[in-house]
C-alpha cells in the first residue's frame, strides 16, 4: 500500500512547527521582559488586554483548523478544486467576522475597561486604553494570517508559516527595541511593532494564498460569495473546536483567580512554573497541529488504516519529543530557578511544580491533547468540545477548589486537578478512538 505520507514529509511538516512553536512562546517571553522595563503599569496592562486578544487568537485559529480539515480531506479525495473553494469561503466569512469582532471591541471598550476588568489602578487603566486602542487594529490581519498558516499545513507545508512566524515576530521584537529602548515610548512602543508585524503578517499570507500553483489557492481576491453549504461544512468543526478553547481559556483564567488568594510566594510560583511548562509541551503541540494536517487528508481519501497508521506514528513521535524535553527541563531546572532569581521558598515550590509537571507531560499529555486531533480531523468535532468542557469544568475548575482551597493543598493543588482534567480527557479521548465511532462521522 502506497503511503500518503513519507516519513521525510512527516520531518518536513513537525520539525517547521516545533521551530515555530519555540518562536511564539520565546518572544512572548523576550517581549514580556522589554515591556517591564516601562514599568509594573505597563505589565499589566499588557497582561489584560493580552488575555481577551488570546481568546480572540483562539478563536480564530478554531475557524482557521474547521477550514483547513476540510480543504485538507478535499485533497484526500482528489478534488483540490473543492479545496479552493473552501479557501475562499474561510477568508471570506473570517475577513468579516474579524473586522466585526473589532468594531464591537472598539464600541465595547468601556465595558472591557470598566467591568470586565474592574476596578483597577488609574495608570494601569489607562495603559490599558491606550494598548487596546493600537492593538485591536491588528484583529483582522491576526485573522488572516492563522487562516492563511493552517491552509498552508493543511498541504504539508509548515515550513511556510513557520518562516512568516520569525518574520512577524522578529519584527515584533526589534520594533519594541527601536521604540521601547531607542524612542524612549512607553505602553505604545509594546502595540506599536504589534500591530505592524500582524499586518505584515496577515497581508503577506493572502497574497501568498494567491498563488495559483499552490494545490490550495485563493481563486481570486475579490467577488467571492457566501457559500452556506461549504461554510456549514468549516462551522461544523470550526465553532465546537473555538467554543473548546475559549472555555479553556476562560477556565484558566477562573483558576488564576484562586491562585491570586494565596499569597505572593503562590502567586510568582505558579508564573514561573506556566512560563517553563509552555516549554516542555511545546513538541507536542506541533505533533497536534501535525496530526490534524496528515489525517484530514487520509479521511478525505477514506483510508482510515492509514489514519490509525500516522495517528500511532505521530503520537510515537509526541511521546519520544515530550521526553527528551522534560528531561532537558529537569537538568536545567537548577539554572532555571537561578534566572529568575526567586525566593528560596518559591523555587522550591516552583521546581516541585515544574517536576510534577514533567512527570504527567510525558505519560498523559499526548492522550489528552494530541490524540483529539485525530477525531476533530474526522469530523467528531463535537464530542472533543463536550468532552472538553464537561472535564474543564468539573475537574479543572471543580477540583481546584477542591485540592487547593479545601484540603489546603494552595497552588500545588491547582496544578493537582490540571493533571486530574488530562487524565479525564485522555481516559474519554482513548476509549472513543478505540471504538472507532468517530470512522462514521460525515459532515
Amino acid at each position: 500500500m502506497k503511503r500518503l505520507f513519507s516519513s521525510r514529509d512527516l520531518r518536513n511538516l513537525i520539525i517547521p512547527l516545533i521551530i515555530e512553536q519555540f518562536l511564539l512562546i520565546f518572544v512572548g517571553l523576550a517581549d514580556s521582559v522589554m515591556v517591564s522595563t516601562v514599568g509594573e503599569e505597563a505589565v499589566s496592562a499588557v497582561s489584560l488586554i493580552d488575555s481577551v486578544m488570546i481568546l480572540l487568537i483562539n478563536a480564530f485559529t478554531a475557524l482557521a483548523t474547521g477550514g483547513a480539515i476540510v480543504a485538507g480531506q478535499a485533497i484526500g479525495r482528489g478534488k483540490p478544486q473543492e479545496g479552493c473553494q473552501v479557501v475562499d469561503q474561510l477568508v471570506l466569512f473570517i475577513s468579516w467576522l474579524s473586522v466585526l469582532i473589532m468594531a464591537l471591541l472598539y464600541l465595547g471598550k468601556p465595558f472591557v475597561l470598566h467591568v470586565v476588568f474592574g476596578n483597577i489602578d488609574p495608570l494601569v487603566m489607562k495603559n490599558c486604553n491606550t494598548y487596546l486602542l493600537i492593538a485591536a487594529a491588528s484583529i483582522p490581519f491576526m485573522a488572516l494570517y492563522n487562516a492563511g498558516a493552517a491552509i498552508y499545513r493543511a498541504m504539508g507545508d509548515s515550513r511556510t508559516p513557520m518562516i512568516m512566524s520569525l518574520l512577524m515576530n522578529g519584527m515584533n521584537l526589534l520594533g519594541n527595541a527601536l521604540l521601547i529602548y531607542g524612542f524612549g515610548l512607553g505602553i505604545e512602543g509594546a502595540a506599536i511593532p504589534t500591530l505592524v508585524s500582524r499586518i505584515f503578517a496577515g497581508i503577506t499570507m493572502i497574497f501568498l494564498l494567491l498563488n495559483q500553483k499552490k494545490t490550495l489557492h485563493l481563486t481570486k481576491l475579490l467577488g467571492i460569495r457566501f457559500h452556506r453549504g461549504i461554510l456549514k461544512k468549516i462551522l461544523s468543526i470550526g465553532i465546537p473546536y473555538g467554543l473548546e478553547n475559549s472555555m479553556f481559556q476562560l477556565g484558566k483564567i477562573i483558576v488564576l483567580s484562586l491562585v491570586s488568594t494565596f499569597g505572593t510566594v503562590a502567586i510568582a510560583a505558579n508564573a514561573v512554573s506556566n512560563s517553563v511548562c509552555m516549554f516542555a509541551v511545546l513538541t507536542g503541540m506541533a505533533c497536534g497541529y501535525a496530526l490534524s494536517s496528515v489525517t484530514a487528508q487520509c479521511v478525505g481519501a477514506g483510508d482510515y488504516e492509514q489514519v490509525r497508521y500516522y495517528t500511532k506514528k505521530i503520537m510515537a513521535v509526541s511521546y519520544i519529543s515530550l521526553f527528551i524535553m522534560n528531561i532537558l527541563i529537569v537538568l536545567l531546572l537548577p539554572v532555571i530557578m537561578k534566572v529568575y532569581n526567586l525566593s528560596p521558598e518559591t523555587g522550591t515550590l516552583a521546581s516541585r511544580i515544574i517536576l510534577f509537571h514533567s512527570v504527567c507531560a510525558v505519560t498523559i499529555w499526548p492522550a489528552s491533547f494530541t490524540l483529539s486531533n485525530t477525531l476533530r480531523a474526522s469530523n467528531d468535532a463535537r464530542y472533543c468540545m463536550l468532552v472538553s468542557i464537561f472535564s474543564m469544568w468539573i475537574f479543572r475548575i471543580g477540583f481546584s477548589y477542591l485540592l487547593a482551597g479545601h484540603l489546603r493543598l494552595g497552588v500545588f493543588g491547582v496544578w493537582a486537578a490540571m493533571i486530574v482534567d488530562w487524565l479525564v480527557r485522555a481516559i474519554f479521548f482513548v476509549i472513543r478512538y478505540w471504538r472507532g465511532k468517530w470512522q462514521s462521522i460525515r459532515i
